[in-house]
């Protein structure tokens, strides 16, 4: 047998042929001629260098090597039946894998959204990475990952963005302290206490300090911690006020006041990044759509700022 003569084709031909049990029959249901069928079948026994059919009351039947072509076809032909579904699914977002990379805060709120979608795609394998901004810039710049969450987003020049979700930012104190049941206080009344913050370079941090100039404002004394839950731990034992995104405090915070400062809260969002000189997965446009129509069933509608058709539509384009 000369398999380097064996095609698709031919093999689907075959198969179609020993089913009906007629040239003409198949013929019909694969939209070709009856001289065409018969010149296939032709080929393909030329190929095997074996008679493949014969003549049964009136009905075109295998032979016995013909009976092993027939089901090694099938089998043939049943797998790639499978690879092409396996390939719709993926277009389709319903398997593969991708990865997000996203910046400590955002960890307080992703899995509200990943716990649904991993229930409705099982099949997809999602990586997450989480770190501090500058780590999430060298893995933005490095292309490392399919989809990034940033609240300051770096440079869009090769990037689409869209945003999805408010991510407010608060004054927070300890539970008893002397401002906690005020309203409206200048921030120029807290300056003199301790500042609890991130290190350089975080995007809380970055607003935060952006905020002050833009006031004429200045921090007094300060402590540089690294961790939002380490702040949030430090400001309920006294340790001094700092500014955090209201997700990284939990539902019931009975050692944390939010102070009502004037201006507040910092008003920013979480956004999706995509790179635009990277291919993104079928499944990572697939989470992006899953996002699209299902964030308000995960997140509380206050917190909702959903442009992610927009960031879709751009995918569509680029």
């Amino acid at each position: 047998m000369n398999i380097r003569h064996l095609t698709f084709r031919l093999l689907q031909v075959y198969v179609v042929v020993v089913r009906s049990g007629s040239v003409s029959e198949a013929a019909r249901q694969l939209h070709l001629t009856q001289p065409t069928v018969s010149q296939q079948l032709k080929r393909l026994a030329e190929a095997v260098g074996e008679p493949l059919l014969t003549t049964r009351q009136g009905r075109l039947a295998p032979t016995e090597a013909g009976r092993e072509l027939y089901r090694a076809s099938r089998e043939v032909l049943g797998r790639f039946d499978d690879y092409q579904d396996y390939l719709e699914a993926l277009r389709g977002g319903e398997r593969g894998r991708f990865s997000i990379a996203l910046v400590n805060t955002a960890q307080y709120v992703l899995p509200r959204l990943l716990g649904p979608y991993s229930q409705a795609f099982p099949d997809v394998d999602v990586t997450l990475h989480i770190g501090n901004r500058r780590q999430m810039l060298t893995r933005f710049e490095r292309q490392d990952d399919d989809l990034y969450i940033f609240s300051h987003p770096p440079s869009l020049a090769h990037a689409l963005a869209g945003r999805f979700l408010r991510n407010p930012l608060v004054v927070v104190a300890p539970q008893g302290h002397r401002l906690a049941a005020g309203e409206r206080i200048p921030m120029a009344e807290l300056l003199e206490e301790r500042f609890l913050l991130r290190e350089p370079g975080s995007a809380t941090r970055m607003m935060f300090e952006s905020w002050l100039q833009e006031h004429g404002l200045s921090l007094g004394p300060t402590l540089q911690m690294a961790s939002n839950e380490a702040i949030r731990v430090g400001v309920a034992a006294g340790m001094g006020l700092a500014v955090l995104s209201e997700h990284v405090l939990p539902p019931e915070h009975p050692d944390i006041a939010i102070l009502p400062v004037t201006d507040f809260p910092i008003e920013s969002h979480w956004q999706f990044i995509v790179r635009r000189d990277r291919r993104l997965p079928h499944a990572a446009r697939g989470f992006l759509r899953f996002a699209s129509g299902h964030l308000g069933e995960c997140v509380e509608p206050r917190f909702l700022a959903n442009e992610l058709t927009r960031l879709l539509a751009g995918l569509e384009l680029s």
